[in-house]
């Protein structure tokens, strides 16, 4: 357990800084001029010289990019994150705000996802090569192969702005602050973001879940139970649950990056306020700090999520001795 705990954490360290270096040298290599794309073009063509110097200076336009990064790491191994210059707060303030939106919206997405794909592909399974196999796997194949901005949209158009059920987007009520806000409206808002989400998220899960299901239906062992008279449901109790519930879960886990990726796009569809939206406006201005804090904490929320689908797969499965790892999956001794 020790030599495990040593490796996952050095993978992380090694996955962070190498994130990190990654995100840093994209920023440094855009065309975007930070100032520029925060002041204003109007603004920046009509100050001097000095004053352009002078914000140059701030934005550390004038430092070379090998000095910045190494200021910024060891600054942030102190536990400081710097400034953002683009919403002019600490960065960690900013993190810990978008972040906390972001982790509910992907969170319930997530949960739903992973429920949905599983209930689908079990039934799909199932009813191998009935109409309920061919509904639920070519409505799975259609989501599979949907961007979700666009799926984002076409929700929106009909939920939004033809029926008039749900809001447009955003987080709360425009003009509204935040704590005269009901927990209703909250919901209200993250009802749309979520499931596009959820129905992006839940293909793949289901598409796996429905090949282990239709394997495990053909398989020797199910037609001996059909032969001795088990009904459909005690062989699903008995032989397919168990079987197609410790792939689900690693692949439910595993899915963390996707739905984190997803959420990027699905939150500037719908103006949602998480830390997809912040890292596009941080890219977009040129905002180095709040960029790489991002990059940080979606890494490590990434590489979390493998790392907790690899324990599980050695916890639900008995067969899984632990100290059998090869590149970060257990294998049987």
């Amino acid at each position: 357990m020790v030599k495990l705990f040593i490796k996952n954490l050095t993978k992380a360290c090694t996955l962070l800084i190498a994130g990190s270096i990654a995100a840093f040298a994209l920023v440094s290599l855009s065309p975007i001029d930070p100032v520029q794309a925060n002041i204003g073009t109007t603004a920046y063509l009509g100050m001097s010289a000095e004053k352009k110097a002078q914000m140059e200076s701030y934005w550390g336009k004038n430092i070379p990019p090998v000095e910045r990064y190494l200021n910024w790491a060891g600054d942030f191994l102190r536990g400081d994150m710097g400034m953002s210059l683009k919403y002019n707060r600490p960065v960690s303030e900013v993190v810990f705000e978008k972040f906390g939106n972001s982790v509910i919206l992907m969170g319930i997405s997530w949960m739903i996802s992973g429920l949905l794909g599983f209930i689908l592909g079990m039934a799909a399974g199932y009813y191998h090569g009935r109409w309920p196999d061919k509904l639920i796997g070519g409505g799975a194949l259609l989501l599979a192969s949907t961007p979700a901005f666009w799926l984002g949209m076409l929700l929106l158009m009909i939920f939004a702005v033809r029926l008039g059920w749900l809001p447009f987007g955003m987080h709360i009520p425009v003009g509204v602050r935040r704590e005269e806000v009901g927990f209703l409206d909250q919901i209200s808002h993250m009802i749309l973001p979520a499931l596009t989400l959820s129905l992006s998220g839940a293909s793949a899960v289901t598409l796996h879940t429905r090949e282990k299901m239709i394997d495990i239906m053909e398989s020797e062992y199910v037609l001996f139970a059909r032969a001795r008279g088990d009904s459909g449901m005690e062989i699903v109790k008995r032989h397919a649950l168990r079987n197609i519930l410790l792939p689900a879960i690693t692949l439910q886990f595993s899915s963390v990056g996707e739905i984190f990726g997803g959420s990027v796009l699905v939150e500037q569809v719908f103006s949602y306020p998480g830390l997809g939206q912040a890292a596009v406006d941080a890219g977009l201005g040129g905002d180095v700090a709040l960029l790489l804090a991002i990059t940080v904490a979606s890494t490590l929320l990434v590489f979390v999520g493998n790392l907790t689908a690899d324990f599980l797969y050695g916890m639900i499965d008995p067969g899984i001795r632990r100290g059998t790892v090869s590149g970060g999956i257990y294998r049987r001794r």
